[in-house]
């Protein structure tokens, strides 16, 4: 059970963190959206952790 929380929360924060580049009207592939993802993913970890 753990170990689906920790996946949804990193696919949240990855979904996030990929589309908030894009409010301030950056591409979906560009490099900083591409950063926001991989750390709206860890984010998520780090939140799953703290919840379970």
């Amino acid at each position: 059970m753990e170990k689906k929380i920790i996946m949804i929360c990193m696919f949240i924060g990855t979904a996030i963190g990929g589309y908030i580049p894009t409010l301030f009207g950056a591409d979906l592939f560009s490099f900083s959206s591409i950063l926001c993802t991989a750390l709206g993913g860890f984010l998520g970890i780090w939140i799953a952790n703290k919840l379970i």
